[in-house]
């Protein structure tokens, strides 16, 4: 199940019924687990650290250095992959930018054609990003989430739980959980289709819609919206929704489209 041009260090690690196509380097070091298969032209460095049951497409390229004016060559750090993932072709995985940092994809991902990770992301589980999307460094990108193709996503954002960005936007703030992120840091609404999808009640669905309107329809800045949602108890889901809001790094949320040149004070 091995092709005889592929270059395989005797260093490297590899499971039980792992498939290698024509022209695949892998380098000393990694551990490529059982049931992968690595497609023709695809390089996987020696810093990789791979599940079961994983994809990677032709010409895909994963444990690649930083781009990073201050990487030095001689830091440790790592690629780690879950299982079942699919990493389409000519997508590029970068390792960690720094001794012991890494750079993560979870479970059962989908990365489509020329998807980038730059150093350090870190992918939950269940991601789905459309083609030609770049995520900069220490992007978060939480479960469930799917990303539309082109999109684009500044160093340090944090995307939320099953939210759905529309292709071709772009990002500099955090994206809340459960919302359809468009334009530039832009909300449009709630990903009502993706909470259905998940399994969300129909009561579920309504607190969230409640967490919603209290942070982006009652002419409140985020703050008071914060203090205003403590002065009820909302159940386990929305309380991962407020708890993104809370913990909004100095780059913020992304706001609400429909807002977009009303006063401060005004209610929409």
């Amino acid at each position: 199940m091995i092709h005889s041009s592929a270059l395989i260090d005797p260093q490297a690690h590899l499971g039980a019924n792992v498939k290698v196509g024509p022209y695949v380097i892998i380098e000393a070091g990694a551990e490529i687990g059982e049931g992968c298969e690595i497609q023709a032209h695809a390089i996987i460095g020696g810093h990789v650290r791979m599940g079961e049951g994983n994809l990677v497409g032709y010409g895909a390229i994963v444990g690649g250095d930083p781009q990073d004016y201050a990487f030095q060559s001689s830091v440790q750090s790592e690629v780690r992959i879950g299982n079942r993932n699919r990493i389409r072709e000519y997508c590029t995985i970068h390792r960690g930018s720094k001794d012991g940092g890494f750079t993560k994809v979870g479970d059962e991902c989908f990365l489509m054609g020329g998807v980038h990770l730059a150093h350090d992301v870190k992918l939950g589980n269940n991601v789905v990003i459309a083609n030609n999307s770049l995520l900069a460094g220490y992007v978060q990108v939480d479960d469930g989430v799917f990303i539309g193709g082109g999109c684009v996503f500044h160093q340090h954002i944090r995307v939320g739980r099953l939210a759905i960005c529309q292709g071709l936007s772009g990002y500099g703030k955090d994206l809340p959980p459960y919302t359809m992120g468009a334009e530039v840091n832009g909300v449009a609404g709630l990903n009502v289709i993706g909470l259905r999808r998940a399994g969300f009640s129909a009561a579920d669905r309504a607190e969230i819609k409640e967490a919603f309107t209290l942070l982006y329809r009652r002419g409140l800045n985020v703050s008071q919206a914060i203090e205003h949602s403590k002065q009820q108890i909302w159940n386990e889901k929305s309380q991962v929704f407020w708890s993104f809001i809370a913990d909004a790094k100095k780059r913020g949320i992304c706001d609400l489209i429909r807002n977009r040149g009303t006063s401060e004070h005004e209610t929409p």
